[in-house]
């Protein structure tokens, strides 16, 4: 019987330090702006500044911002976009690490929702709290849909251990912890205001993926 392994913390810093570093080369304008976005982002959230700010935030004009992008909420799509893709990099790199066996490379893309979170404030909020919408363009769409499928097939390597009368679709296994994950994200690891709690969120989203796992018959009982 398969048994869960602890989702640490160590580990998931250890997800994101094994990636392939992003950068932009020096004058690149548009990196910029996006970086500038992302840091008024995550101080203030994707409606406390203005294009103005971002644009002195890089150290340029305000019109020079309307040369790369039409409006704020376009500079903030290229941050979700970039951020989907990091998330999507991590997804993968945190399935490959689990393998051969199926749990533990679902229980890693698992982890690396809430080590992404962590890692990247700004690019989670563009992501999931700007109201962008993922099918705003074709390329934010793509990359939002890559990140989805990593989960999803490892949920679907996952359920090839249940019993095909008992097995639920993997898109809904997958949406499933998807949701645990985000719930614990936006509860319990972004500081919301009066949502205080006794147990750090790696160990809520361990006990909440283990009971949901035991469920299925995937993972032993306590003893």
């Amino acid at each position: 019987m398969m048994r869960l392994a602890r989702l640490t913390a160590p580990f998931a810093a250890g997800l994101t330090s094994g990636m392939p570093k992003r950068g932009y080369h020096h004058g690149n304008l548009r990196q910029a702006l996006v970086d500038a976005a992302l840091q008024l982002i995550e101080q203030r959230g994707p409606t406390g500044f203005t294009l103005s700010e971002a644009a002195k935030q890089a150290g340029v004009t305000p019109a020079a911002v309307y040369r790369h992008f039409e409006g704020r909420e376009d500079l903030i799509a290229e941050a979700a976009l970039q951020g989907y893709e990091i998330f999507g990099d991590l997804m993968e790199y945190a399935y490959e690490s689990g393998q051969p066996s199926a749990l533990q490379a679902f229980e890693a893309t698992g982890r690396a929702y809430l080590a992404f979170a962590r890692k990247y404030p700004g690019h989670y909020i563009a992501m999931f709290e700007s109201g962008v919408q993922v099918n705003r363009t074709a390329a934010l769409a793509t990359v939002a849909n890559r990140a989805n499928s990593v989960l999803e097939k490892a949920a679907t390597d996952l359920s090839q251990h249940i019993p095909e009368h008992k097995r639920p679709p993997a898109s809904m296994f997958s949406a499933h912890i998807w949701a645990m994950s985000h719930g614990v994200v936006e509860l319990f690891a972004r500081n919301s205001p009066g949502r205080a709690s006794p147990f750090p969120p790696e160990d809520l989203l361990e006990t909440g993926i283990g009971i949901y796992l035991r469920g299925l018959g995937l993972i032993a009982p306590d003893d």
